[in-house]
């Protein structure tokens, strides 16, 4: 069963410690409501920017964790 997680990233793409521990989700959808839920303290406690991964394959990212003016 594949497992979905996220890396955690400052703006230059160095992997940082997050600040709420992460965990390995089934799905994807759990995945992203997760980083939904957490996205504000991630931010707080130093990640710019995240990516998604299935396994060892990147779904997608970066996706940063600030919020747009749009």
């Amino acid at each position: 069963m594949a497992a979905w997680t996220w890396r955690f990233e400052k703006t230059d793409g160095t992997e940082v410690q997050p600040a709420v521990p992460p965990e390995e989700f089934p799905t994807q959808g759990d995945a992203e409501s997760w980083i939904g839920e957490h996205w504000k303290a991630l931010l707080e406690g130093g990640a710019d920017q995240v990516r998604l991964f299935e396994d060892a394959t990147e779904i997608y990212g970066p996706m940063s964790l600030h919020a747009t003016d749009a």
